[in-house]
């Protein structure tokens, strides 16, 4: 029997939930309950009209937004919005033949009797693309009414046919003040704790922030934190209730999902802005949540040489030597040498110079601008590269004072070009001089380096 049967569901099979956990049983059962989501329930918006028996023909829709923020709990209004079949799949343990399964119901079901079916699918990032492709004949010819939960992007996790067919609805996390009202909800309603236990202001305030805008989180420490009041045989829920339900604040942080690349990126963002103090709350959250060192490490020496770069040049061997140190060492110690890491690139001088000479000089040659080698740059190791040329009119640098002669190194239609320009910011500073000398002598306005 399927979990939700167990807990009880209507007569379209959506889950009642009357006999679950907390966080089920307080699940909204109109959108007059749904709390937070405002800006994708406002009149005449998509989700409206989806949930409107005398709307347009309903579209499929991927429900995209971090946990706990109601994105079963729309698959199930749907369902029941429209009286239509609700048909649940799940992503973990399914395959084609169980998709195909339930497509072909569905499709006799919609032709027999006239009666739509919800096709709800959990974590449908989780699905392969053979998986995903096995949906687009039911979603393209309006058999199943498609309902796609998934806590990552679905531009990178769901294929483009299926997710173009489909309307795209983002969902945010809840603010403390909608996990209040969730939690207050649960607490007075019939379906929830009924009135049986307070919880003290110090501990809503702790559990709203444990919570993390998740609601199915904050229910879930609720539940736990009354039972341990209940256990203490007392009705006001303490700070030590929650604590103990929540066994220390755990860190939201999936390693293959959205929140790896949003942590990581506010990580490298925080040490090109030069905020120390922000670059280091990021890797302790990365650190604390399991994340690979090394992996921190390898981005550590991208930042160092991207943004950087010449105005401290000592800042890649930092990184580097970083890198080489956590994997010998490894956790937990790795994390004092991230640190020191992260102390040096944050607080160093900072240029993008090199980083963006590159690109230029890349976009150059992508576009096309690769004539041929000058003659006097030509490799003349070989019989006959004389006769053509090769080498004739090359000046050896180091027979020149300062190590710098005047000779053409662009191919032709290039002369004069210009990638690297540096600051005046550390080290590159000194570089800016002296690059404005060398490139005089080269353009033969300056006889010598000096």
């Amino acid at each position: 029997m399927d979990l939700f049967e167990s807990l009880g569901t209507d007569n379209q099979g959506v889950p009642t939930g009357e006999h679950g956990p907390l966080a089920v049983r307080m699940r909204p059962r109109s959108l007059d309950e749904v709390v937070g989501q405002d800006q994708i329930l406002a009149a005449g918006s998509p989700m409206r009209r989806l949930m409107d028996p005398e709307g347009s023909v309903p579209s499929s829709v991927f429900l995209w937004g971090p946990p706990g923020t109601g994105k079963t709990t729309l698959a199930y209004l749907i369902a029941r919005a429209g009286e239509r079949h609700f048909e649940e799949v799940s992503a973990v343990s399914a395959g084609v033949k169980d998709i195909r399964a339930v497509i072909s119901t569905a499709r006799h079901r919609l032709s027999a009797q006239g009666e739509e079916t919800v096709l709800f699918i959990d974590e449908v990032h989780r699905f392969s693309k053979t998986q995903q492709d096995a949906l687009l004949p039911a979603v393209e010819n309006g058999w199943v009414i498609l309902v796609a939960a998934t806590t990552e992007n679905p531009a990178f996790s769901v294929v483009s046919p299926l997710l173009s067919r489909s309307l795209l609805i983002t969902l945010h996390g809840l603010t403390d003040a909608d996990v209040r009202t969730v939690v207050e909800r649960a607490l007075n309603d019939e379906r929830g704790l009924a009135g049986r236990y307070e919880l003290g202001e110090a501990a809503e305030d702790n559990l709203v922030r444990i919570a993390g805008q998740d609601a199915r989180r904050s229910l879930t420490l609720l539940e736990a934190a009354a039972d341990g009041a209940r256990a203490r045989g007392v009705r006001v829920i303490e700070v030590e209730d929650i604590a103990q339900a929540a066994d220390g604040a755990t860190v939201r942080y999936d390693r293959a999902g959205d929140q790896h690349y949003d942590v990581i990126s506010a990580f490298i963002k925080s040490i090109r802005g030069s905020n120390v103090d922000a670059a280091m709350h990021y890797l302790a959250r990365m650190l604390a949540a399991g994340e690979d060192p090394r992996f921190v490490a390898r981005r550590l020496m991208i930042s160092a040489a991207e943004d950087v770069g010449m105005a401290d040049p000592s800042a890649l061997q930092t990184a580097t030597a970083a890198a080489q140190a956590v994997a010998l060492v490894g956790m937990p110690e790795a994390r004092i040498i991230l640190a020191e890491a992260v102390v040096h690139l944050a607080t160093a001088p900072k240029s993008n110079r090199a980083y963006n000479a590159i690109n230029s000089a890349m976009a150059d040659v992508q576009a096309g601008k690769a004539a041929p080698v000058p003659l006097q740059l030509r490799n003349d190791a070989f019989s006959g590269a004389k006769d053509l040329g090769y080498s004739e009119g090359y000046k050896y640098a180091h027979d020149y004072p300062g190590g710098v002669a005047q000779v053409e190194f662009m191919p032709e239609g290039m002369e004069g070009t210009r990638y690297y320009e540096p600051t005046d910011r550390g080290y590159e500073a000194n570089i800016t001089p002296r690059l404005a000398r060398i490139r005089d002598v080269l353009d033969g306005s300056d006889g010598s380096l000096g």
